[in-house]
């Protein structure tokens, strides 16, 4: 352990040394993310020295909490073997019937990644087509591909999900939770779908609204992107990205068509891919490197039944270093994304360590990658360490507010499961009520790490504060606008860091939110379940046997 990260723990553990653990402590949280977002951490990359250290400080952390190593085969780390990948620059166009070449730039135009080991991406004229939304979901009745073959193909994409943009009478109306996100308007899935039907490339057409953020967070990797190491059955598509909302408009009027119209006719369930009077090429070289990376787990084994366990969860990587941004800062710190979130779990670890050992084990997740596609997750999810069929719930942590004390809280996902009600309870304790997300249209309830066992079928329950403007004690509503806006200036940029004016009461009262429900989920015969009608209730099902 270097010396810095020693005093660094050292610190922390003297600053609780005096406190009774009764409570999550904001200035314990606050002194978390001060190191983690510090420089010296890098922004906190995966397979960088800024990981070493990370893994490093979080260990010693969980060890000096008492707790014991919660990874496979006794150790604190779960390896998750990665692939990282840079495109290069190379020509990039789309070329019209008549064989005009019309050249797109990256990151401006066009944002490309790729999560394959090619030493090079060729496509040399590939057809393209428009599949809408690209949704396939039988239990809606609706499939956007009707058996056409995208093999060999570029398929073109909408944002979000047919009924993000539905009009009173439109097939799409309320056949997918109205302006709610569910999984189908992710780009995780249609990038999955284009893979499964044989795709050379896929491409979302941008849209702030529908995808919940800007240009500049679509292209904030840079040509760069990450994934686990799959195996020869689980593929991937060759080129994945966006294309910007303008550019698309005007490749689609230079080839005579109106994409405008075809949004709205891509909202009935009759609607048939299109294939564009237009070619896709592209001739790019790819740096391709090979890491391991690691989740860090942590475990308190329960006293009656330590094979079902609670899980806690947050994210420690972030986006390391990038172009130079205001100031000439180039190291993306992730204070609040999700350092914050980390040292909530951390601050959980404690309290339940001080607390009576619990029936069940309390497992804390601290993930790799989720900044990359929630890889480390994903990597759990498929080789789990607790059986999922026993984990009662997973809780995570990803951006909290830090404007001090609310009057409400956030919920994610309202509806999911019968996790709301236990929120509600605690919530109710600390003299708070619930309030439901604001932009349900951004998908936060598939953007965070639970969501890679909530695919799995475990119930699971997510704090973000982009889910909506806090009610703060003091300014309210307006105060707690300010203060989200403010964030979003900064999410994903070099100026997401850490400030001693941060006011961490109301993040502290969420983190207690789950040390009560983290309580009561640790009661033997507690088993939280999916709402009626949910997409995950049948996985969940198929182990019931396993729950007593």
């Amino acid at each position: 352990m270097t010396r810095k990260v020693l005093l660094a723990v050292s610190a922390i553990a003297l600053l609780g040394a005096a406190k009774a653990p009764v409570s999550p402590d904001p200035s314990r949280l606050s002194e978390t993310v001060k190191v983690l977002a510090s420089d010296a951490f890098e922004g906190r990359n995966p397979g960088t020295a800024g990981e070493t250290k990370t893994v490093e400080y979080l260990v010693a952390r969980f060890k000096a909490l008492g707790l014991q190593p919660g990874g496979p085969d006794g150790k604190w780390v779960q390896t998750v073997p990665m692939i990282h990948t840079r495109l290069g620059d190379g020509p990039i166009a789309v070329i019209g019937a008549d064989g005009k070449r019309v050249p797109l730039a990256r990151p401006a135009d066009i944002n490309l990644t790729t999560v394959g080991a090619a030493p090079k991406i060729d496509i040399s004229g590939a057809p393209m087509v428009f599949v809408g939304y690209g949704v396939n979901a039988p239990e809606a009745k609706w499939d956007d591909f009707k058996g056409v073959d995208l093999k060999g193909k570029v398929a073109v994409f909408l944002v979000n999900d047919p009924d993000f943009e539905a009009a009173a009478g439109d097939d799409a109306s309320g056949r997918f939770g109205g302006k709610r996100m569910t999984y189908y308007g992710r780009g995780t899935y249609k990038f999955d779908e284009a893979a499964r039907r044989g795709a050379v490339a896929a491409l979302i057409v941008h849209d702030t609204g529908g995808a919940g953020y800007g240009w500049s967070t679509v292209s904030a990797n840079q040509g760069e992107n990450y994934d686990i190491v799959r195996g020869p059955d689980d593929r991937r598509v060759p080129l994945q990205g966006w294309i910007a909302h303008d550019v698309a408009d005007r490749l689609f009027a230079g080839a005579g068509l109106d994409l405008n119209a075809l949004r709205v006719a891509a909202r009935s369930a009759s609607f048939k891919p299109v294939e564009l009077p237009m070619r896709f090429a592209a001739s790019l070289p790819v740096q391709i490197d090979r890491i391991e990376s690691a989740n860090v787990l942590a475990k308190l084994p329960g006293r009656t039944r330590p094979n079902e366990s609670v899980m806690f969860g947050a994210h420690w990587d972030a986006y390391g270093k990038g172009q130079p941004e205001a100031g000439g800062k180039t190291i993306r710190p992730g204070a609040n994304d999700d350092a914050l979130g980390v040292a909530g779990v951390l601050e959980l670890a404690r309290l339940f360590k001080a607390g009576a050992q619990p029936d069940r084990s309390m497992v804390f997740a601290l993930w790799t990658g989720e900044e990359r596609g929630l890889l480390g997750s994903e990597y759990y999810a498929t080789h789990p360490v607790y059986p999922l069929a026993t984990t009662v719930a997973n809780l995570t942590l990803d951006i909290l507010q830090t404007a001090g004390p609310a009057k409400d809280v956030i919920l994610v996902g309202a509806g999911n499961s019968t996790l709301d009600t236990l929120l509600a309870e605690a919530a109710t304790a600390q003299g708070r009520t619930i309030t439901p997300e604001t932009f349900s249209e951004r998908g936060l309830f598939y953007r965070a790490d639970h969501f890679s066992v909530v695919r799995k079928g475990v119930p699971s329950l997510l704090l973000m504060a982009l889910g909506g403007a806090p009610d703060l004690k003091a300014g309210g509503r307006v105060a707690g606008q300010k203060w989200l806006d403010g964030y979003m200036a900064c999410y994903h940029k070099t100026c997401d860091e850490w400030s001693a004016s941060w006011d961490l009461r109301g993040a502290a009262e969420d983190v207690g939110l789950f040390h009560v429900m983290g309580a009561r989920l640790a009661k033997a015969g507690v088993w939280p379940e999916w709402s009626a009608g949910s997409e995950f209730q049948g996985v969940r099902s198929t182990t019931k046997a396993s729950r007593r």
